[in-house]
């Protein structure tokens, strides 16, 4: 049987990761081109870098939340065997998709935080027609980090109780430890 107190935890957490990285993509950076005092050059002027910091937050939280659902499935290859079964064939399908989409938000939002972070120092001189590049992250990035962090969750939950379902009342051998051929 699952542990009902451990999936509301990993719940929580990714619910966790999931709102901050909403909130980065809502937050990300924004630029606009300055002129100096002497209006010599132009020059990139960016807001508040909160994103990042949320981004980082979302990243650790998934993080976090993998970690703990591995160590309780002891990462599907240690333990007990399993009972064999569509439960087990469920469990080993949705371990591969939940790393896969774990991976894809992962870099998602690393990706999205360290763009996020990156200011420019580029000056234009002299020159009105070439402004400065003010590079920011792209709009989506979080987005995309928001959505495999949805995803990942709820098939971290379904490997979760698949893996519990196989595991439960199954003996390897049957219980007998020689073959039985005495009365012969």
């Amino acid at each position: 049987m699952a542990s009902k107190l451990l999936m509301i935890a990993i719940f929580i957490i990714d619910l966790i990761a999931f709102g901050l990285a909403v909130a980065a993509e809502q937050r990300r950076s924004t630029a606009t081109t300055k002129p100096d005092s002497e209006k010599y050059y132009d020059y990139c002027v960016y807001d508040s870098d909160i994103a990042t910091g949320y981004g980082l937050g979302a990243f650790f939280m998934l993080m976090l939340s993998q970690v703990i659902i591995m160590f309780a499935s002891k990462c599907f290859c240690c333990g007990k065997a399993l009972k064999p079964g569509g439960s087990r064939a469920c469990a080993v399908l949705l371990l591969i998709i939940c790393w896969v989409f774990f991976l894809i938000a992962e870099a998602c939002l690393l990706a999205g935080s360290v763009r996020n972070a990156y200011h420019t120092k580029y000056r234009t001189m002299f020159n009105v027609e070439d402004p400065p590049s003010c590079e920011t992250v792209r709009k989506g990035v979080f987005a995309a980090g928001a959505a495999f962090v949805f995803l990942t969750a709820i098939i971290s939950e379904f490997y979760y109780v698949s893996f519990s379902n196989s595991r439960q009342n199954f003996e390897p051998y049957g219980g007998q430890g020689a073959v039985g051929m005495a009365s012969y």
